[in-house]
């Protein structure tokens, strides 16, 4: 562990495999109802579709792309295929927060609107109205009188924001100073109310969650601990499974799947893992990618902290062009669960996110965002022997894209022309 810490410390590059993993089986603490939640993004579906008419059918998913051909610039397995799931296009909001995020909102607004008497859904037998109901003008006013606050690094804040502005709620961003400047205009642009600090990520949290718990009216969405957000990631596993058996690929101790995960706080990640153990079972592996400068999951996890350790604590900055994951402090509900759930971290320098980045986009006309490309590098690591057991010719391996889509024009441009140099 002391020799983690050290490289930790000095802001190297690493590759950790968690001794605590243990292989999904009976008797496995269960964290959220997968099924609730899949069921209650259908109920949803009708009002998806009439608020966002360019979401099919109202289910908010994402491609899964396969990269045939793949460069070493990407790190390319030599054994297997290499898919990417781009939840960087993920309608709505462009991120994989669009999944947790828009999903806990949906989830206040069905309970505030069934305890009123202006919904009908019955838990018991399933039974339920149209929901495209609750887009029309008396709901919106009813939601109007509730307010939804969430501090925010970005994608987060911009899946919220756009969904409980859409709803009819009055919605407040707390956004750190990391935070792209071009997500806080694009939120403003759509009614939300953006307070930015000067400090980091969890200085934005602490005091967005001061002002919801002063007032009665006011939900806070909380990153670090709310087991909503993380049922709304976890659907992706069942999601995922659809979409590998249409390609008739099988996940199992003989044909093994291996997927990289961007990290923040963690709760995204997070509920994506819990939600592939729990719908695959043994023979997917998953593993977090974090920045050098920002390593909080791999830092409470490695320490056996968990969150009562940040990364300012053994002197690290947090400082990351990597947005997204810019954070000091990992999620205690996550890092508990992450414990025997999750494979492996590893870290990654900002420099070589832009590369990554400009090979991805030459190769597939994918274009992500920075943050998003970290999980690349763990194929260098897994694919190369240091992780057990190691990848064959049935295996498969998902880079998951978390954000992207909805990045201006011309700082696509800007990324992409920094990959190329």
């Amino acid at each position: 562990m002391t020799d983690y810490i050290d490289k930790l410390k000095r802001c190297e590059e690493f590759f950790w495999v968690n001794p605590g993993f243990k292989a999904p089986g009976a008797g496995e603490e269960k964290v959220v109802d997968i099924d609730d939640a899949e069921a209650r993004l259908l109920r949803f579906a009708p009002f998806i579709e009439r608020m966002f008419p360019e979401v099919p059918g109202g289910i908010i998913e994402s491609p899964l792309a396969e990269v045939k051909g793949a460069p070493a610039a990407l790190n390319a397995p030599e054994k297997g295929r290499l898919f990417v799931k781009q939840d960087s296009h993920l309608p709505i909001s462009g991120s994989i927060k669009a999944r947790g995020g828009i999903y806990e909102v949906l989830k206040l607004a069905e309970t505030l609107a069934v305890d009123a008497g202006l919904l009908k859904w019955d838990p018991e037998t399933g039974e339920h109205e149209n929901y495209a109901k609750l887009g029309d003008p008396e709901m919106k006013k009813f939601f109007s009188g509730y307010k939804v606050a969430v501090g925010s690094t970005g994608n987060l804040g911009l899946s919220i924001g756009i969904i409980s502005a859409a709803i009819g709620f009055e919605v407040t961003v707390h956004m750190s100073a990391d935070a792209r400047q071009w997500k806080k205009d694009m939120l403003r642009s759509k009614g939300v109310t953006v307070v930015e600090y000067p400090d980091d990520y969890e200085a934005a949290v602490a005091q967005g969650r001061r002002e919801a718990e002063a007032d009665p009216t006011c939900h806070f969405v909380d990153d670090e601990n709310s087991l909503d957000l993380f049922a709304g990631y976890s659907v992706a596993g069942r999601r995922l499974k659809r979409q590998l058996d249409e390609l008739g690929i099988k996940v199992d101790k003989d044909h093994r799947m291996y997927v990289y995960l961007p990290c923040g706080v963690g709760g995204a990640p997070g509920g994506v893992t819990y939600g592939i153990r729990e719908t695959f079972g043994e023979g997917a592996y998953c593993f977090f990618a974090e920045p050098t400068h920002a390593p909080c999951m791999a830092l409470g996890l490695i320490s056996g902290k968990l969150n009562d350790i940040a990364v300012g604590d053994i002197g690290i900055d947090g400082k990351t062009e990597a947005d997204g994951l810019a954070v000091g402090r990992p999620s205690g509900l996550v890092a508990k669960a992450m414990q025997t759930m999750l494979s492996g971290c590893f870290t990654v320098e900002d420099e070589k996110l832009y590369p990554y980045l400009a090979a991805l986009k030459d190769q597939t006309g994918i274009f992500i965002e920075p943050s998003a490309c970290a999980a690349f590098e763990g194929l260098k690591y897994v694919c190369k022997g240091a992780f057990a057991p190691e990848p064959d010719e049935n295996s498969i391996h998902v880079v998951w894209a978390t954000g992207g889509n909805m990045v201006p024009e011309d700082e696509k441009t800007a990324y992409y022309e920094r990959g190329r140099k």
